[in-house]
């Protein structure tokens, strides 16, 4: 069983995620913290839980998504999971940053490719890796059957979808990936996104206008 702690780190106000197991392992997805204040109190929040951080997973790598990569990998030595297709995305991240005026290090540790189709593991609790591209060439989903969850990324959001005018986005391909990836999941799925709030396969089916 999966607890889910949701933080809104940045100016750009993103959703990092950790998700802890009963036996206080934790994966720490999309670390956003760009402030000190930000980084501290990710860091509290694992401590004070007593969790032991064992996975570092992007679902993308547009910058909102990857400013806390390097704390998470210099503090407790994590390499980062990301898809192939992604890794252009963080190379082009700290570029990006200048340009919105949020300069920050990037990370550059080791790189642990994602296959869409297999599993990412936290102890006994497991995560199907769906291949979800359109607002990111790579973008990833980490979907929980067992608890009916999704960890989205900026794909799906509540009557909305990810924006497409970025280097690498495409309207079309995403709305694909929406259709042919998530309308399959169940409709009570609560999808977790990568800004505001959360929702679920059964509203945006019915509710965003996009889709329709």
């Amino acid at each position: 069983m999966l607890t889910i702690k949701t933080f809104v780190f940045s100016p750009v106000q993103e959703n990092t995620y950790v998700l802890s197991d009963q036996k206080d392992a934790c994966c720490i997805i999309d670390p956003g913290c760009y402030f000190g204040n930000e980084r501290m109190e990710l860091q509290e929040y694992i401590e004070q839980q007593g969790l032991t951080p064992r996975l570092l997973l992007n679902t993308h790598c547009h910058l909102d998504h990857v400013f806390g990569n390097k704390f998470v990998h210099d503090t407790w030595d994590l390499p980062l999971h990301l898809h192939e297709k992604e890794k252009p995305v963080l190379e082009m991240a700290p570029a990006m940053g200048r340009n919105w005026g949020l300069p920050f290090e990037n990370y550059r540790g080791p790189q642990v490719l994602l296959q869409p189709g297999e599993k990412v593991l936290l102890g006994d609790d497991e995560l199907d890796i769906l291949f979800l591209p359109g607002h990111s060439p790579g973008s990833v989903g980490f979907y929980c059957a067992a608890q009916g969850f999704l960890i989205g990324g900026d794909v799906l959001f509540r009557e909305s979808i990810g924006r497409t005018d970025l280097p690498g986005g495409d309207h079309a391909t995403l709305l694909n990936s929406i259709r042919q990836q998530l309308w399959p999941l169940p409709d009570e799925t609560v999808v977790y996104p990568g800004h505001g709030g959360e929702t679920t396969i059964g509203w945006e089916k019915k509710h965003n206008p996009f889709l329709k």
